[in-house]
């Protein structure tokens, strides 16, 4: 055995050498591992470009949705009930068929179909105009009705107090239609909606029809009571006459007046529900008619303001009225108003003798 020891080694085979043993040593990437970083950043290309393209599809079907979601659904939504049929169903001989008319009337606008007047505007009823303009005529008719039989049909001669269940419709049917739950410009807490309402004064008009049945309301089937109907409501036909006036005077000729199927729509709902409800009333006062001989003209008046209120074109024009070119919409519609309004008078005239 050699006592000397190799203070110089040789280095081994692919070892450093020199100053390059005091370099940190790295571990070399053979050729299989340089393709799998490539194959790793293909990859990461690859799902970029997927994710960017599933990115584009669902933000074109999203707008999609959009646009199509307003104009679907507002479709699916609109409906103007202008039956002139329509009828409530059958009570008994004692009830008021114009409360029954009312009740029936407001069940079918509030409960058969949507009630868009109070749509927020995620809604698509918010975008419709035509229908809540027409359903607030309707309201606006139901309202005046309602408030004569509180005031004057259905008390004792006008001096008993009111009908509390009359009293409470009238209150309930005062409210505007366009209340939701919640609306800021009228209260910081939420708040009942328009339906709400409606649906607690068809529950009020049906009490009342009840008791009247069973003889514990009163209802006032003489001549001065109609009477004082028929003027309020002339008055409120008056109203509508001016509100068309008003338009053509200031919008006439005009192809894109805005506001002009606002007045038609909502005229054409007062006329339609007073055409139902003075029909029903009719029934209700059929013999203090009878006495006055005012059967025929009462009928012919109905039969105006139905023909008024089933006008429907596709676009409301308001033009020229000595055109040839444009039609009026709201002349015509005014026409049978004011014969309505006329024919009216004629009957205060002969239950007035």
């Amino acid at each position: 055995m050699s006592d000397d020891f190799d203070l110089d080694p040789q280095p081994q085979s692919g070892g450093k050498t020199g100053w390059r043993r005091f370099l940190p040593s790295w571990p070399r990437r053979g050729r299989s591992d340089l393709d799998s970083d490539i194959e790793t950043r293909a990859d990461r290309s690859a799902r970029r470009l997927r994710l960017a393209a599933a990115l584009r599809w669902g933000g074109g079907a999203l707008a999609a949705i959009i646009v199509l979601y307003y104009p679907i659904g507002a479709a699916i939504s609109h409906k103007i009930n202008d039956d002139p049929t329509f009828a409530p169903p059958a009570i008994p001989a004692e009830a008021s068929q114009t409360v029954a008319m009312a009740s029936a009337l407001l069940d079918r606008e509030v409960n058969g179909t949507t009630w868009p007047a109070n749509s927020p505007w995620f809604f698509p009823g918010a975008i419709l105009d035509n229908m809540p303009n027409f359903q607030s005529g309707e309201i606006q008719a139901l309202q005046r009705v309602v408030t004569e039989f509180r005031d004057q049909i259905g008390r004792a001669r006008g001096t008993s107090s009111a009908d509390r269940a009359l009293q409470d419709a009238a209150a309930y049917l005062n409210n505007q239609p366009d209340i939701w739950y919640i609306d800021l410009s009228r209260s910081w807490a939420p708040m009942k909606p328009s339906e709400s309402y409606y649906n607690d004064a068809i529950k009020a008009l049906n009490d009342f029809n009840g008791r009247l049945t069973r003889g514990d309301a009163v209802f006032e089937r003489r001549a001065d009571n109609l009477l004082s109907t028929l003027d309020r409501i002339g008055k409120d036909l008056g109203a509508a006459s001016d509100d068309i006036d008003r338009e053509i005077d200031e919008q006439s000729g005009s192809w894109f007046d805005l506001n002009a199927d606002d007045v038609f729509y909502r005229n054409k709902g007062e006329l339609y529900a007073y055409g139902l409800l003075l029909k029903a009333l009719g029934q209700d006062f059929k013999q203090v008619l009878g006495e006055k001989g005012a059967v025929r003209i009462w009928d012919r008046m109905t039969g105006s303001m139905m023909e008024g209120a089933v006008l429907q074109p596709w676009v409301v024009i308001n033009g020229e009225t000595a055109s040839l070119m444009q039609p009026n919409h709201l002349a015509e519609q005014g026409f049978y108003l004011l014969r309505a309004r006329a024919q009216l008078e004629e009957i205060t005239d002969i239950l007035q003798k």
